[in-house]
């Protein structure tokens, strides 16, 4: 707790996982739940995610509710009902919160798992590669938070600002101080690529046919990476962070016959294999070009 306030402080944001003495009852709850069949219960849901929140002490809090395919809400119906009741029940316990429900019924940048999602992250900070999906939400969200903490007045004037702090590479050098705050190496926005581990085997998921991507099953994309080993299914279970996917096409986009759909990055070539298998598998492809799904669904803030 004193490192993250200390971090925060010196560099005006920090990333940190939950630890066990922040709301330790939730542990114990979701037991219950996972038992009892009440995994999906939106009261449930809404009161183990704002334990948490509300205990860390936050002065307002911005959310991000998935829904579709590679979401734990499925359908929009099921998003708008959890959005809504975690809106209402922060606002309710004093603490301004608004929500942002977007999609997720394909990956929302073009890389799956950890070392590659990290570069895919300082990435978009640099401007190296910018995902045009990851680009709307991130600036939705910071817009959302520069409103919320009470930076801007308008909503075009909080996404003027967050722009800003993006073009012109502050928020890029900002996560650069976080990253030094918290232990790590002072240029590592500069030199990622150096500290990243890199898997042994690069392998292309060849399109089988020509024709426009026109579906994706995020979730699949996601157990395929768990399975490469950059995920847990066991508690015990060690993670592989070079492995996952990257240069995922998305949505819309035009393939001939054998250009690469996405790149599997693999431990070996039998777990390269077996992932391309299931990325594959989670790939659409029609003959005509699907019409572009909207990002961010709506806004929910407090009546």
């Amino acid at each position: 707790k004193a490192l993250f306030a200390k971090v925060v402080r010196e560099a005006g944001c920090a990333i940190i996982g939950q630890t066990a003495d922040l709301a330790p009852a939730d542990k114990r709850f979701y037991a219950i739940r996972d038992v009892t069949g009440t995994v999906e219960s939106i009261p449930l849901i809404t009161a183990s995610i704002l334990s948490k929140k509300l205990a860390a002490g936050l002065q307002s809090l911005v959310l991000d509710v998935k829904w579709g395919n590679g979401a734990f809400m499925g359908a929009k119906k099921g998003a708008s009902a959890l959005a809504q009741s975690l809106v209402e029940v922060a606002n309710g316990a004093g603490l301004p919160t608004t929500a942002l429900i977007t999609d997720m019924n394909q990956p929302l940048a073009s890389a799956a798992g950890n070392a590659v999602e990290v570069a895919s992250a300082v990435d978009f900070l640099t401007g190296r590669l910018r995902d045009d999906r990851l680009a709307e939400v991130t600036l939705a969200l910071a817009a959302e938070m520069l409103m919320s903490a009470g930076r801007a007045s308008t909503h075009q004037e909080a996404a003027s600002l967050a722009q800003d702090a993006l073009a012109g590479g502050k928020a890029a050098e900002v996560f650069g101080r976080m990253v030094a705050a918290l232990g790590g190496p002072r240029d590592f926005v500069d030199r990622h690529a150096s500290y990243l581990p890199k898997a042994k085997v690069a392998y292309p998921v060849l399109a089988p046919a020509a024709g426009f991507v026109t579906g994706i099953d995020s979730r699949e994309i996601g157990v395929a990476v768990v399975a490469l080993g950059g995920g847990r299914t066991k508690p015990e279970d060690g993670i592989d962070h070079a492995v996952g996917v990257t240069a995922l096409l998305p949505v819309g986009a035009e393939v001939a016959k054998g250009d690469a759909l996405a790149v599997v990055h693999a431990s070996n070539d039998d777990a390269a294999s077996a992932a391309a298998a299931a990325v594959l598998a989670a790939y659409r492809i029609g003959d005509a070009k699907p019409r572009t799904p909207k990002v961010i669904l709506r806004r929910v803030a407090p009546a």
